[in-house]
């Protein structure tokens, strides 16, 4: 019978691992963890490219709406400039085409026109008369350059080719940053003259600071050379070099973006002018520049962060939420699967013992038939040797025979799951009497039995004996469970329509292993004493009385078991 059962319980057991095995709890961690990178990377990704993308589109737009600014700032700037020097020459080239080549060396008359001159123009510094061989004829001016001789001078000879120049700021005679404005003028004799003007370098300067840019951005003048024209705070002085190489020719405003001699990232502007050799430029800090997109660059920053953030915790949130269900559902997937086994393991027991009842019962049967008999033949015959030792002998296979038709009749109700005969019954007298069997072994141990009943206890609907059973299993068990002077309670509550039976000890409890077997047939704690049949009799009545019944228990601490009983008859559960 042993080998029977253990082949029956074989793959069952095998079912409980594979449950164990799914509901694992590496299993939902790893579960949880993939989950959540994936949720986080399906997200992530996709706002982390829309960032990127938006952080150098919103870089490129503020460098385009900064550049843009600095751009026509330059091109205004430059204008003014061309428009300076286009009116001091069409002034000088008037005045050469007015007057003859005699007024003009008139002394007088050559200063009365350069008063006229500086009176509606600005800038002019002085005003000279130069033949053709380059010898300066007439001068009005602050300094002492008459007769002094030009011919040698590359602005003398290039005037003489193109008839009008404009020089780039050099020293020349006076030591000092000045521009020249020379035209030629040829008499209608054939006679050939130079009218030439010097113009201050300072209205330059305004031109510049009337830009009005920002402390650390930086404006200035250069010829095609290289060589300062005005100041600069950063990249030198007049008439220096300039500290970084020209930028490419083109005669529109253009904006780069470079790192200067100061190691800088800077915006600089620039354009060359088509008839003077001069480039305007204007160097901004990028840093200063893009000072606002600093800013929203932080905000964007903190916006993705937070979004992340929200992103981490809504993924943590509903994984935590999706375990949580999917647990649940395996709890129940577990619950169902060892119902399942526990009833596949009952009905495998229940043919097994009624196989062996109705085997047993039979020489049984003969056994009680043939000693009953030898009984009356040794009644009849009152002078037979040993009468009364037979007797006694006899008497005791008798009671053995009851005994063992006792065992038989309860393994055939195990078998067959005994109808259930409904009555309406007082719960609490049932358990005050049920205790009542267990009194003198509790009051031998001193094992103190509280009882708990709820005066307001309703009637229920179920099985006498059965719940009767039911109840002493669970009390002899207590018993055998907590030590002398232990204690043991029976507390009866109703809940939610339905009675609630909780019974607690203080023993030795059991184990998350042995929690797991605790329902199944032959399984027990009690080596060499138990069947192993008590608990997972009682868990099949309940379940016919269509109640519930659970357990927890601390090894070391003491073991609770609850049973919930329906008020009213209800359909059984298994």
């Amino acid at each position: 019978m042993r080998k029977l059962a253990a082949l029956l319980k074989h793959p069952l057991r095998e079912l409980a691992s594979d449950v164990d095995e799914a509901v694992s709890p590496e299993r939902y961690t790893m579960l949880r963890r993939k989950i959540i990178a994936l949720m986080v990377a399906a997200t992530l990704i996709p706002l982390s490219v829309m960032a990127v993308l938006n952080y150098y589109e919103h870089q490129n737009a503020m460098a385009r709406e900064i550049q843009n600014p600095l751009r026509v700032l330059v091109n205004k700037t430059k204008s003014s400039f061309e428009l300076f020097l286009a009116e001091r020459s069409s002034t000088v080239s008037l005045i050469a085409s007015a007057y003859t080549y005699a007024e003009l060396a008139d002394e007088k008359k050559l200063a009365r026109i350069f008063n006229v001159m500086r009176r509606e123009f600005e800038g002019f510094v002085d005003l000279g008369l130069i033949d053709e061989h380059g010898t300066q004829v007439n001068y009005v001016g602050p300094y002492t350059l008459q007769g002094k001789d030009y011919s040698d001078q590359r602005w003398f000879q290039e005037v003489r080719v193109k008839g009008k120049y404009v020089s780039d700021v050099f020293m020349g005679f006076r030591k000092f940053p000045h521009v020249i404005v020379a035209v030629q003028h040829m008499s209608e004799d054939g006679r050939t003259w130079i009218l030439r003007a010097t113009l201050d370098t300072r209205q330059f300067e305004r031109f510049i600071a009337s830009m009005s840019l920002e402390p650390d951005a930086d404006a200035f003048l250069v010829n095609t050379q290289g060589l300062m024209q005005t100041n600069s705070n950063n990249y030198g002085k007049v008439l220096e070099r300039m500290s970084f190489p020209l930028p490419p020719l083109t005669f529109e405003p253009t904006v780069l973006t470079m790192t200067d001699p100061l190691g800088r990232e800077v915006f600089l502007a620039y354009a060359y002018f088509p008839g003077a050799d001069f480039v305007l430029m204007a160097a901004k800090p990028r840093s200063s520049a893009l000072k606002t997109w600093y800013t929203v660059r932080g905000d964007l920053l903190f916006i993705f962060v937070a979004g992340v953030a929200v992103v981490l915790f809504a993924a943590m949130r509903v994984t935590d939420a999706l375990i949580q269900r999917m647990k649940e559902s395996e709890d129940r997937r577990e619950l169902a699967l060892r119902e399942v086994e526990h009833s596949q393991k009952l009905s495998s027991i229940g043919r097994l013992a009624a196989g062996v009842a109705h085997e047993v019962n039979n020489p049984l049967a003969i056994i009680n038939e043939k000693t009953g008999l030898m009984k009356d033949i040794l009644t009849m015959q009152p002078d037979f040797p040993a009468r009364e030792k037979i007797l006694a002998q006899v008497d005791s296979v008798l009671r053995a025979v009851e005994r063992c038709r006792g065992i038989t009749h309860r393994m055939l109700g195990f078998a067959r799951r005994m109808d259930v005969s409904f009555e309406e019954l007082d719960l609490g007298e049932l358990i005050r009497e049920t205790a009542g069997f267990l009194a003198n072994e509790a009051m031998h141990r001193k094992v103190d039995v509280q009882l708990d009943l709820d005066p307001e206890l309703p009637r229920i609907v179920s099985d006498r004996s059965q719940l009767q059973q039911v109840f002493l299993n669970l009390f002899n068990n207590a018993l055998a469970a907590v030590g002398d002077g232990g204690s043991i309670t029976v507390a009866a509550r109703p809940e939610n329509g339905d009675v609630r039976v909780v019974v607690k000890d203080n023993g030795c409890g059991m184990s998350d292993e042995t929690l797991k077997h605790i329902f199944e047939p032959f399984f027990t704690t009690k080596k060499g004493k138990g069947t192993g049949l008590g608990l997972s009799i009682t868990y099949g009545i309940i379940k016919r009385l269509g109640g519930e019944i659970s357990v927890e228990s601390t090894q070391g601490v003491g073991t609770t078991l609850t049973i919930t009983l329906p008020k009213g008859q209800r359909e059984a559960l298994a």
